[in-house]
């Protein structure tokens, strides 16, 4: 299906030319218009857009990639030299670098979602416009476009700001839509999905605002963890990327970045350390791993006040995009290495868990005052120019606890529909027998299966016991779905259609139907190339 191309309508601005502060150069943001006491709501994000874009058009397009949950159509701004918007132009441009910038998918998270408007208000002026010569940047401002709008004083607790307040964690279905990528039950996630098979970009920065551990960091970051990413891409954000990043923002602003994380909770047994998230593909930058493109995930800090988040994240971008431009082919070469790098007969890794990555590494810890918000007379905390350093080890990556050989090939019977078009929305390669054959296959043996007491994402986590038997001829029906390993996506395949993934179809109930009736995994696979 060809990708939704929707077109803004350009309107003429209506604040006065001659005021700097409201001419279409310097179009204010709400935040900007309120003392950094409010946020943009949806409509104003649109306007802000259509008010900036034209002032560039030969080099910046808008249109819109998909729909929110109540029908709100989510918009897109492609900062490039392509003649138009669409997927065929922007990938047409040889040799450049796409870069895809989203915010909000925390909708009280609202630093990512200002900061990409100001970067587009640079766009519009001609700020960094040799970047163009090898990248194209897709703005994705306002990702969860219904959360955005239920504004309530209340969300966010001790967060330092919009204190006119912000709007909620999960979308309109009460999902939380960093908790989506591989279940993809939500229209955001669908629409993302779909963005990101059309354009194909080579990095995906996902701006987010942290309310862990009081550091003394301005923002914290993270590479993809799920060890089964390539590791050509994790070296490379590890050892080069993140380090000039960071050097970078200390160098120009005096402000400390570090990767995510956070100290054990006082209830929690654990060694006093650095610990980073979740390795399961879920959350977004993980999954970008699993497709073999650069994720970097961007926290910027929550007792910091508002205009100071926006600052750190929209610095953080600027860097990245920096150094991006400067790597261009090599980051275009590691992509395109990591999609033919994936090779079928090897182990990789179907649970994971976080491991020691340094003995001892110096992290920055800070102090808060409490304070009270003077509309809803909640405490909020406010980050003190303090930095304690203090040395302890840091965890901040994972590594398998239990693997599975890759096979050739998967097939799926044609009863299981929910589970094929769950592979097939992720855009991973599915082929419909046409004819009945004969193949020497593995079985899976059930040993044990339950569900989840409670629901956790619109779903009761299903865990499975068992292993795959010995091969032996079987005959396959016609109109099975088979799954070649042999595609760009094996990874996200993999974890998606193993068994005992921690992450997986059968963990989020897609197998559950025939499951149910027969008690057997339906499920096969081959190791025999044909």
């Amino acid at each position: 299906m060809r990708f939704l191309t929707l077109l803004f309508l350009t309107a003429l601005p209506v604040f006065a030319q001659k005021n700097l502060r409201y001419s279409p150069s310097y179009f204010q943001s709400r935040p900007e218009q309120s003392n950094y006491i409010e946020t943009s709501r949806y409509d104003d994000v649109l306007r802000f857009i259509e008010v900036t874009v034209p002032r560039n058009a030969n080099r910046l397009k808008a249109t819109y990639f998909g729909y929110s949950t109540e029908g709100k159509r989510l918009p897109l701004v492609i900062w490039s030299k392509a003649d138009s918007s669409s997927p065929e132009d922007v990938k047409s441009l040889i040799k450049k670098t796409r870069v895809l910038v989203f915010g909000n998918i925390h909708a009280g998270e609202v630093d990512g979602k200002e900061a990409i408007l100001e970067l587009i208000r640079d766009a519009s002026n001609g700020i960094n416009g040799t970047w163009a010569d090898s990248l194209a940047v897709l703005y994705v401002p306002i990702y969860n476009a219904d959360g955005n709008e239920r504004i309530r004083l209340q969300n966010r607790p001790l967060q330092n700001g919009p204190h006119g307040g912000m709007g909620q964690r999960p979308n309109a279905m009460d999902l939380d839509l960093n908790r989506d990528f591989m279940k993809i039950d939500a229209p955001e996630t669908r629409s993302l999905l779909r963005l990101i098979q059309e354009y194909d970009p080579h990095v995906v920065i996902d701006l987010h605002t942290t309310n862990g551990s009081v550091h003394a960091y301005h923002l914290t970051y993270a590479p993809p963890l799920n060890p089964n990413t390539d590791q050509n891409i994790d070296g490379f954000l590890r050892n080069e990327f993140f380090p000039t990043v960071s050097q970078n923002i200390t160098n120009k602003y005096g402000w400390n970045t570090y990767y995510y994380g956070n100290l054990p909770e006082a209830e929690n047994p654990a060694p006093k350390a650095w610990y980073t998230f979740d390795h399961r593909p879920r959350f977004g930058t993980n999954y970008t791993g699993l497709r073999n493109r650069i994720g970097i995930l961007s926290e910027s800090y929550s007792y910091l006040s508002f205009e100071d988040r926006i600052k750190a994240s929209k610095r953080f971008v600027e860097e990245c995009l920096s150094v991006i431009y400067r790597n261009g082919a090599k980051i275009r070469e590691l992509t395109a290495n990591a999609d033919n790098s994936f090779q079928i007969g090897s182990l990789q890794a179907l649970k994971g868990e976080i491991a020691q990555t340094t003995a001892e590494t110096q992290i920055l810890l800070g102090e808060i005052a409490e304070e009270t918000s003077p509309f809803s007379g909640e405490t909020y905390w406010n980050r003190l120019d303090v930095v304690k350093p203090e040395t302890m080890p840091t965890f901040q990556h994972f590594t398998p606890t239990q693997t599975e050989i890759v096979p050739f090939a998967y097939f799926i019977p044609a009863t299981e529909k929910k589970a094929i078009e769950r592979l097939k929305a992720h855009g991973i390669a599915v082929e419909i027998l046409e004819n009945e054959t004969e193949l020497l296959l593995e079985s899976f043996t059930l040993e044990e299966t339950k569900l989840a007491e409670r629901a956790f994402q619109g779903h009761k986590a299903r865990s499975i016991k068992g292993s795959w038997n010995k091969p032996k001829d079987q005959r396959i029906e016609k109109g099975t779905a088979m799954i070649r390993m042999n595609q760009p996506l094996a990874r996200l395949a993999f974890s998606l259609l193993e068994p005992l993934s921690d992450d997986g179809l059968y963990y989020w109930n897609f197998f559950d139907a025939n499951l149910e009736k027969s008690n057997q995994i339906t499920l096969t696979r081959t190791h025999i190339g044909f």
